[in-house]
């Protein structure tokens, strides 16, 4: 499952981690809030990453009770 994006949702925000491969992340971690200018600069770094991989990521995150509702139906 090769690239992949990690979410780790909170309240109002999450974590991002990625990796193009096993062991080989990309970029930093990064923090965006579940607000429309957070939900896009996610939305930028995970085009940055398909264009470098050229593959579509896949996301994966846990299921918070309603913390992630926002980054759902964004994604």
């Amino acid at each position: 499952m090769n690239p992949v994006i990690g979410l780790d949702i909170a309240k109002g925000e999450s974590q991002v981690q990625a990796f193009l491969q096993k062991k080989k992340p990309f970029k930093k971690t990064f923090k965006f809030k579940h607000d429309t200018e957070g939900l896009h600069r996610f939305y930028r770094f995970y085009e940055e990453m398909e264009q470098e991989s050229g593959i579509r990521p896949v996301v994966i995150f846990e299921s918070t009770g309603h913390y992630h509702e926002p980054v759902l139906p964004f994604l």
